[in-house]
């Protein structure tokens, strides 16, 4: 139980990916949850859920990146994360600013 933690967000970093994938590739605006549909109505729906895609791949660093460091300090580990997440997703306003 060592890797658990390391486990754990690699898993979450390759669902994340998935799901990224997929709706890269399918670009439907649909497979959103349904809250999100309803708050955000873009003018192209298929560039709007691909520009998000990408930033969800981005997101999945910081799980990534804490996995690996996991494997060898935890206290590293969590750091990597929060600053991951947040410079991810500050990077992914502005990503998304551009794309609407």
């Amino acid at each position: 139980m060592d890797y658990a933690y390391s486990i754990l967000m690699g898993i979450f970093a390759l669902a994340l990916w998935a799901y990224a994938a997929v709706l890269a590739l399918t670009g439907d605006y649909k497979m959103l949850p349904q809250r999100a549909q309803n708050s955000v109505k873009p003018k192209d729906p298929k560039k709007y859920a691909r520009a998000l895609a990408r930033i969800l791949a981005l997101t999945a660093l910081a799980p990534a990146l804490s996995a690996l460091v996991g494997i060898w300090n935890m206290w590293g580990a969590l750091a990597i994360l929060i600053l991951g997440l947040v410079i991810t997703l500050w990077a992914g306003t502005k990503m998304m600013d551009k794309a609407e």
